[in-house]
């Protein structure tokens, strides 16, 4: 039986600056209490330690704070970011049912990891020091986490029905009921939920990547952690406005408004504010950004438009995820902006009445042309080059779903080889290029 990984599961909101070192973390802290509650009144310290890429890039992604307010029981689907960065050094925690207890944060770079490369344990230990439960946690890309000995969600999926585990069964399931790629994954998407529930998510996402790009485009000042990086969408934007008023447009003022909205949202995503995780937060600002340009470039879209824009886009997304990952620890950065550019790609061509085999052409351009590319965060803050990676991808993702929607839907790569591409990239990928800044642009690049 296949689980359906769809909208619900690819975008949600969160906070920044990463969905796999911050909202993960947090996620799998705050379900860590769940075991803790028979050990009230003999806790007496709760530690977390964080290996692998958490350990080594941790810090530059707040993965200490984000435990800590994890254990603190606040969801970062709702936790004002604000109480979220207060809890920065804290070193005593109210914990939902232990009561007030010290937390130890343990960044562990020497433990060599066999599992995945993002894991953390917690455990919470007497005043002997005995430990009286003790949890090990993947944060597996997207916000997604797994705890280890948990039954896989495959076991326990609801039956859809257009189950499809790869782009070839996606299409000729498409061909066979006379779908579009965005009806069919409709239809999978309300046999888990009611049609009200998934027309509500996807309004409340659609909003979401609205106000981001809204907050990002007045935020001013540096961003946190040391890079000196200063925010520029605003200063962005209003040049951009100050040459429509001049009525000196740029012959691609298109691509600059494209490029405008994801640096907007990368920047409230650095900064650690409010975002859409799409299908991670280091990627958060392609799709919202090719939505927008889709709002504003082509009224000639139906009313129907945004919401097939993200169905198609989770049904490619769910595709990369399953036969892949998303997590830039995982496969480097081309699992990160190269899936969103792809599910960016497919949700234009669907929006924009593409059949069904333009759009997997438009998301197979999209991810073929950002295969190899490394996960290289310099300090391991999600800066540089991420933010503005998130502009590249989405003016790529416009391209391809340019060029798709031009050709019949015929190509010699398929979208399912271009995810195997990517997976066995990754797998061949050093370990220095993936989400650990010990390679690339994170080590040529002096930090100050």
């Amino acid at each position: 039986m296949t689980h359906l990984i769809g909208v619900f599961d690819l975008f949600r909101v969160g906070l920044g600056p990463s969905s796999s070192h911050t909202v993960g973390p947090m996620r799998a802290a705050g379900a860590f209490l769940s075991g803790c509650q028979p050990f009230a009144g003999q806790a007496a310290r709760v530690v977390a330690t964080l290996f692998g890429s958490l350990a080594w890039t941790g810090q530059g992604h707040g993965t200490d704070i984000a435990v800590r307010a994890g254990l603190a029981g606040m969801d970062p689907a709702i936790a004002d970011p604000d109480a979220v960065h207060a809890l920065a050094h804290a070193e005593t925690l109210h914990i939902p049912g232990l009561g007030p207890l010290p937390v130890a944060i343990v960044f562990d770079r020497d433990s060599p990891i066999d599992t995945h490369p993002n894991t953390l344990t917690l455990h919470i230990e007497n005043a002997a020091g005995q430990i009286l439960h003790a949890e090990t946690w993947f944060s597996i890309g997207g916000g997604f986490v797994h705890r280890q000995g948990d039954t896989q969600a495959e076991e326990t999926a609801t039956p859809v029905p257009y189950p499809f585990t790869s782009a070839a069964e996606l299409l000729a399931m498409t061909e066979a009921g006379n779908l579009s790629i965005a009806a069919l994954q409709r239809a999978n998407e309300c046999a888990v939920r009611t049609p009200a529930e998934l027309a509500a998510h996807l309004d409340l996402i659609a909003k979401a990547m609205e106000g981001c790009i809204t907050r990002g485009l007045i935020g001013d000042g540096e961003l946190p952690g040391g890079l000196k990086v200063r925010r520029r969408a605003r200063t962005l934007a209003a040049r951009i406005e100050d040459r429509t008023k001049r009525n000196l447009p740029a012959p691609n003022l298109a691509m600059d408004h494209a490029s405008l909205w994801a640096i907007a949202v990368n920047e409230e995503n650095a900064a650690g504010g409010r975002v859409v995780t799409a299908p991670t937060n280091g990627a958060a600002g392609v799709i919202p950004a090719v939505l927008r340009y889709m709002r504003i470039y082509h009224p000639e879209a139906g009313p129907r438009a945004v919401e097939d824009f993200l169905l198609a886009a989770a049904a490619v997304g769910g595709l990369a995820k399953r036969n892949a990952s998303i997590s830039g620890a995982e496969v480097g950065c081309q699992g990160e902006v190269g899936v969103a550019c792809a599910m960016a790609a497919a949700g234009l061509a669907s929006a924009l009445g593409g059949s069904p085999a333009q759009v997997e052409n438009a998301a197979e351009i999209g991810l073929e042309h950002h295969l190899g590319m490394t996960c290289d965060p310099i300090g391991g803050l999600v800066q540089i080059p991420c933010i503005e990676r998130n502009a590249m991808g989405a003016v790529k993702a416009i391209n391809a779903a340019s060029l798709a929607l031009s050709g019949d839907g015929s190509h010699r790569v398929s979208l399912d080889d271009a995810i195997a591409t990517m997976r066995q990239t990754g797998l061949d990928m050093r370990s220095e290029y993936k989400e650990t800044a010990r390679g690339g642009l994170a080590v040529h690049v002096t930090e100050c």
